[in-house]
């Protein structure tokens, strides 16, 4: 009884993927629209705090407002809010101490170090360390 329950939940799930994938010249180009207006306001809202902030003050903000979302664009959008915040932040002292070097494949300790901030700031979710490593190109790329 089991097995059908499961079998029928696959099928299931296999059909509606094959109708999504029939039906995605009709929804896919409004998701992307969609998807790219949320870039730009995040960008937007980005330089915004810049201008008026440092680089810690982008930093800690981006993180807070990150923390009270999930999910893939979710992390895209405050990817891009970041880097644009850090375009017009005035740089702040000591922000890099103790931030490993940038590596593009990221070693065991940087992957511990990420989660570890993550962890510190009580941020769950995945994205935060890809944050982690957007603070970690930062500081590898400035003198």
């Amino acid at each position: 009884m089991v097995k059908k329950i499961i079998f029928g939940l696959l099928l299931l799930l296999a059909a509606g993927i094959f109708v999504a994938w029939l039906t995605q010249d009709h929804w896919l180009p409004g998701w992307n629209q969609e998807l790219a207006e949320q870039s730009a306001e995040y960008r937007e809202r980005g330089l915004a705090l810049g201008a008026r902030s440092d680089q810690s003050g982008c930093f800690e903000a981006v993180l807070e407002s990150f923390d009270q979302c999930s999910g893939f664009a979710c992390t895209i959008n405050h990817g891009k809010y970041l880097k644009a915040c850090w375009e017009k932040a005035e740089p702040t002292e000591h922000f890099c101490d103790e931030v490993p070097e940038f590596k593009e494949k990221p070693s065991d300790d940087d992957k511990s170090w990420a989660r570890h901030a993550c962890w510190s700031r009580d941020i769950r979710g995945e994205g935060c360390r890809l944050l982690m490593r957007q603070q970690q190109q930062l500081c590898s790329s400035q003198p």
